[in-house]
């Protein structure tokens, strides 16, 4: 395979740039493809009422420190049902509000989350050519989380990859090219539209899951998307495209140039909404039931002004 060299970095993102294509103000990119009609339209995809929360549990301890110094969950009682049985709660002779609390300390990426489209610099620039420096220690003054609060809601497709072909789980390494894209969903029997939130399943998550060991899984080799597609999603003009894995694209990078090279287009040139770890298991079990890989879907980010990124448990309604 031919290794990708910075140029050819450099070259695909101006050929796929969506710079100025929604305004010079723009701050939400590809999410510009989903119109009140579409979410109106994927509302009519409910039909049985089942839910699927697609969050993992924040208490698995994924994280190794190998990308930004990024930490596990960490959650601490600040008020405990002893706390409240042994009188700690009460005063003054009086029989005080008895309760449980609590805090959690965590990075905005440490579990399933969406990556905001500041999150990711081609050089000096980020989407739509903002400059990198507005980004700063007090935040994003442009393209934090907080502008796309109110979008993550659409028609959600499922591209079950592994189990198309016919594994539990693709091999670390392993490259999802467009062919496989397109192959699996004719084979699902879903096209793929303007607007369409795309996730897609490897099942290395389920494979780390299952065995308990999570080494490698943030930042280490994994199955993902080739660089290749970064035209498929252009051409397609999703709203977003999410994985089960920690970084979506495939690892070892298909370049010796550049770390996550995929990224570099993707984000800061495209301008699209990219949601990692999903946890998928229980809906592809059921769209591989019923045949049925479209669904309402909907994720919003919590409000955090300048952030680069927000934790969510997504749903998908069928």
């Amino acid at each position: 395979m031919t290794r990708l060299t910075r140029q050819d970095i450099y070259d695909t993102a101006k050929q796929l740039s969506n710079w100025g294509r929604w305004g010079d103000d723009d701050q939400i990119g590809t999410l510009n493809n989903v119109t009140p009609d579409d979410i109106v339209a994927a509302a009519g995809l409910i039909k049985k009422g089942k839910t699927f929360p697609l969050g993992l549990d924040l208490k698995q301890k994924i994280q190794s420190g190998l990308f930004g110094g990024r930490w596990n969950m960490i959650h601490q009682m600040l008020a405990t049902g002893t706390d409240a049985v042994v009188g700690a709660q009460d005063g003054d002779g009086k029989a005080y509000l008895r309760y449980a609390d609590d805090a959690i300390n965590l990075p905005c990426q440490v579990g399933t989350q969406w990556d905001a489209l500041c999150h990711i610099f081609l050089d000096d620039k980020m989407y739509n050519g903002y400059p990198a420096t507005d980004v700063t220690v007090q935040g994003a003054a442009r393209l934090g989380i907080e502008h796309v609060r109110g979008k993550m809601v659409g028609r959600g497709v499922l591209l079950d990859v592994a189990r198309w072909k016919g594994v539990d789980s693709l091999d670390d390494g392993y490259p999802i090219t467009n062919a496989d894209l397109d192959g699996c969903a004719a084979a699902q029997g879903v096209a793929i539209a303007k607007g369409d939130f795309v996730i897609l399943r490897t099942g290395h998550q389920e494979r780390c899951l299952a065995s308990g060991d999570w080494t490698g899984y943030a930042g280490g080799d994994a199955p993902g998307l080739s660089f290749e597609t970064a035209h498929w999603i252009k051409a397609h003009d999703i709203a977003a495209i999410c994985a089960d894995t920690w970084g979506c694209e495939v690892r070892p990078n298909e370049s010796d140039e550049a770390n996550q090279p995929w990224h570099w287009v993707v984000i800061p040139a495209i301008g699209i909404s990219m949601g990692e770890i999903f946890y998928v298991k229980e809906l592809a079990e059921d769209c591989a039931e019923d045949g049925v890989y479209e669904f309402f879907f909907t994720a919003p980010p919590l409000h955090i002004p300048g952030a680069a990124g927000s934790p969510i448990n997504p749903q998908a309604i069928k």
